[in-house]
């Protein structure tokens, strides 16, 4: 039976949903419609035709982007805060994002973040061309990080793998940088090192 209350929120939640799993080619009005329960007339009813549908869904990722709250009680520590929750939404949605930048949106999508960066920077003191130069530093590191690990996660299996190819004596004197780089890497403890260590970096005196 056909659901006989229907929200345009609750439309796009689940529109939201089949992308993030399946990507933006299995989202057809059919198949929404069956995974909310009712009938395609009243999909069209809330949203419009499909094209007005992921232009709805792209216009919600970019608000969803928006909610960045920096935490931390440096700026250092903001700007990591900051960095670790822009990775953390660019992961979780990666078909959603690729939406977004082809309709042109990614540099307004990514707006918010660089406000929360703006202010973290000047309140460690860093003005002008500095400011605009650390910001758009971490930015880069960010986004860089992750399309380097989704090209790592997609790409074929590697023969030999790169954990393979440091056997315990390949460096003399120094075992357990061997052993260190024979296991695999964690992603999360590298991202948090290299954003740290740039914001260190970036935020501190300026060298001589």
């Amino acid at each position: 039976m056909a659901r006989s209350s229907l929200t345009r929120d609750e439309v796009l939640e689940a529109a939201a949903a089949l992308v993030k799993q399946h990507g933006p080619a299995a989202l057809t009005m059919r198949k929404l419609a069956a995974e909310l329960g009712t009938a395609v007339t009243s999909i069209y009813w809330h949203v419009g035709n499909r094209e007005s549908l992921l232009d709805a869904l792209v216009e919600r990722t970019v608000q969803d982007m928006g909610a960045i709250s920096p935490t931390g009680r440096t700026p250092a520590e903001r700007v990591v805060s900051v960095a670790r929750r822009l990775r953390r939404e660019l992961r979780a949605r990666p078909h959603l994002i690729a939406m977004v930048h082809e309709r042109g949106l990614t540099e307004r999508m990514f707006l918010p973040a660089q406000q929360a960066l703006v202010h973290e920077v000047r309140a460690a003191g860093l003005h002008g061309t500095r400011a605009a130069d650390a910001v758009r530093a971490i930015q880069f590191q960010i986004v860089g990080f992750v399309l380097v690990e989704r090209n790592r996660e997609r790409s074929p299996v590697q023969s030999p793998a790169e954990t393979d190819l440091w056997e315990p004596g390949a460096l003399p004197g120094d075992p357990s940088l061997s052993r260190a780089l024979s296991r695999p890497p964690d992603p999360e403890r590298l991202f948090l090192l290299s954003v740290r260590t740039l914001a260190t970096a970036l935020l501190g005196p300026p060298p001589r």
